[in-house]
């Protein structure tokens, strides 16, 4: 039963890849890890994850066909990233520690959201279909709860999309990654257009 099982659990509310994405005027993703800004976040996360796959699980690396059990404990009821957009984030972090070959790997997923105002994280189990089945059962409650409504996503209510303001009240034009006035002729949209970044900074994003 070598190399088909592996557990791993990394400290701090999961954060989603969509977040901290920028594009480029060819429509390319990029997410910059150097910048010093915000975006920055995202690539260290990733680091963080992988790093913590490979030290929780010493010489072992799953090749085979996965089951995977995510257990995401949020700090925050109300404010927090969709969990279902998280699981491209965290098993990109996973193929980069080497623990896993591919995150095509992973044909079956389970993922269950929890809250913990003291210690967020995620707990990932990854189970190797050579030794291991799963199954679940949807159960109707004698008893019901009330329920847990949601609402739609600030842009979105009404079906209109509030546009971002590329411009400060003076009519200039600022670079969202070190905040200095841009000129017509040096602005790059980023982001599918909601923000402008200078020359500059775009080139140290490569």
């Amino acid at each position: 039963m070598d190399n088909c099982y592996a557990k791993v659990i990394v400290k701090g509310s999961p954060i989603s890849k969509s977040n901290f994405k920028l594009f480029n005027i060819q429509g390319r993703a990029i997410l910059p890890f150097n910048s010093g800004k915000y975006h920055d976040r995202y690539a260290l996360y990733e680091e963080e994850i992988a790093y913590a796959a490979r030290s929780q699980n010493p010489n072992i690396t799953l090749s085979e066909a996965l089951i995977a059990v995510l257990k995401v404990y949020y700090k925050s009821k109300k404010r927090h990233p969709d969990t279902n957009n998280i699981t491209k984030s965290i098993f990109d972090g996973i193929e980069k520690s080497g623990l896993i070959v591919n995150d095509a790997q992973v044909r079956r997923i389970i993922i269950e959201e929890f809250y913990d105002t003291e210690k967020p994280r995620f707990e990932l189990e990854l189970f190797g279909e050579s030794n291991y089945s799963i199954t679940y059962d949807v159960l109707k409650k004698e008893v019901p709860d009330a329920p847990t409504n949601y609402s739609p996503p600030p842009n979105r209510k009404n079906g209109i999309k509030p546009t971002i303001n590329k411009k400060i009240s003076s009519g200039k034009t600022i670079c969202a990654i070190c905040n200095k006035e841009i000129k017509s002729c040096d602005a790059i949209s980023a982001n599918k257009g909601k923000i402008m970044i200078c020359k500059s900074c775009f080139k140290k994003l490569f």
